[in-house]
């Protein structure tokens, strides 16, 4: 009885800490070793934990073949990541099973087996040879000759093969070749050029077909300068603003400004086409906006800068524009400015100018002369920027006052002949009785040298760099010219 109370309780007593010398102990003593309890950490775990759940399943495990898989995997492993190249993934991951990666180097030359029938491959072969007998038994026609091209310089014959070795001669016809050289643009300059040269009028000479610089664009230049003519009528200001939407702003504080950009323009020694550019966009806003006389300088100041930044390599900077006007205007306004007049004008800035179809009519006008009379050259330009500080020139259009300078340059420097030629009367479009009211307005500029106040221009031209051209003037009326 003792004995078996003895064994409940020792049952009853917690494990104790089964060591080395514990065992050893109990083994001396003839006791049985007992097997070393839980930690005392698994007694905070259930009773049904994933631990306990895990080993039971161990230990009564179904046969492999019966036990379900406890995850999915993917079948396409396209997605890992692997140190072989993309190609060999998408392969090994679609197309074929998996195997084992052996060392040593990828063999490259791998055959593919065609999925394409070969039956289909043998039609394909029939009708390439079919292609190929057709392409052999046809013949080039010939091409005709135009007798008018016998005549042609060497280097527009050079651009005539050069065209026509692009187009197959077998498969166009007669009517059709001539559409598309009537269509092409090299081909349309070359028989412009033809019928300038040629025998229509041998007297017209060409001034572009001899043209060694290539920013000239020899080939493109009639067609350019006809888009130009274009241009100029679409984006062209009012003639009449000053009375239709100015209140405030006279003719005469246009001039005034106008004088006084052209000072600050030879201070900071812009090109001229800043200038034409800077008037331009005056005239433009003025058009459409009522602006009050305090604002008309803010208004000069920032088409000057607008003007600077499109025209020039270094154009100067805002605060440049706002010393000049003795800091009568901020920064932040100048700027606000600038966005308004970007904003009306849609940032169309790219407007020919009377300085863009004077270089043209000057260049036509010395076509003839072996050396370039200088003089001729300065004058034009004296006299076409004498307009821009007339309000009343603005009825006129930039080309028509380009080609009124170099008509009244040509009879002043030369009275002995007459100013107008056909050369000119073709690269301008103007015959001279076109020029007689424009001539007239701009000779009384010329000879206007008392009472006018506005001498920025005159000042300018009557510099020796300029051969001081200000100070010269035709003797005879221009008349008897028209």
């Amino acid at each position: 009885m003792n004995k078996e109370n003895t064994a409940t309780v020792k049952a009853v007593e917690p494990p104790v800490r089964l060591t080395r010398a514990r065992a050893k102990a109990l083994g001396t003593t003839g006791g049985h070793a007992q097997k070393p309890p839980r930690p005392e950490s698994s007694r905070f775990l259930g009773a049904k934990s994933k631990r306990v759940a895990s080993d039971e399943q161990q230990q009564t495990a179904p046969p492999a073949s019966l036990q379900k898989k406890r995850r999915t995997t993917l079948s396409d492993v396209t997605n890992v990541l692997c140190k072989q190249p993309y190609s060999t993934c998408f392969t090994a991951g679609k197309f074929q099973k998996s195997k084992q990666v052996t060392k040593g180097p990828i063999r490259k030359n791998v055959k593919v087996t065609p999925t394409v029938p070969k039956a289909v491959l043998d039609n394909q072969d029939d009708v390439k040879n079919k292609i190929a007998e057709d392409i052999s038994k046809l013949t080039v026609v010939p091409q005709k000759v135009n007798p008018s091209h016998i005549s042609m310089l060497k280097g527009e014959r050079h651009k005539e093969h050069r065209f026509r070795a692009s187009v197959p001669s077998q498969t166009i016809s007669d009517d059709t070749k001539d559409g598309l050289v009537a269509q092409h643009p090299l081909q349309k300059g070359e028989t412009n050029h033809e019928k300038v040269g040629g025998s229509d009028n041998p007297s017209i000479i060409d001034i572009d077909s001899n043209q060694k610089d290539p920013l000239m664009c020899g080939l493109y230049a009639s067609d350019i300068y006809q888009h130009k003519r274009v241009t100029e009528l679409n984006q062209r200001p009012s003639s009449d603003y000053m009375e239709s939407m100015q209140r405030d702003v006279t003719s005469g504080m246009r001039g005034i400004l106008v004088d006084w950009i052209i000072e600050v323009s030879e201070e900071y020694k812009l090109v001229p086409d800043t200038l034409y550019l800077t008037v331009n966009l005056i005239d433009r806003y003025l058009s459409g906006n009522y602006m009050e006389k305090q604002k008309l300088q803010l208004l000069g100041v920032t088409c000057l800068l607008i003007a600077s930044k499109y025209e020039e390599m270094n154009a100067p900077q805002v605060e440049d524009f706002c010393y000049i006007t003795a800091n009568t205007y901020s920064k932040e306004e100048v700027l606000q400015m600038e966005r308004k007049v970007l904003n009306f004008l849609c940032f169309q800035l790219s407007i020919p100018t009377t300085k863009t179809f004077l270089r043209r009519y000057i260049h036509a006008a010395q076509a003839s002369s072996k050396i370039p009379s200088v003089d001729f050259e300065f004058l034009a330009n004296y006299l076409a920027e004498l307009t821009l500080v007339e309000y009343s020139f603005l009825k006129f259009l930039p080309s028509l006052i380009a080609a009124s300078a170099v008509f009244l340059a040509r009879c002043t420097v030369n009275q002995s002949a007459h100013p107008w030629n056909p050369t000119l009367e073709h690269y301008t479009g103007y015959k001279a009785a076109d020029l007689k009211v424009t001539v007239f307005a701009m000779q009384d500029l010329q000879l206007n040298t008392s009472n006018s106040t506005l001498n920025a221009i005159r000042q300018k031209y009557r510099n020796e760099k300029f051969k001081s051209v200000a100070n010269m003037s035709s003797s005879k009326a221009v008349q008897y010219l028209f």
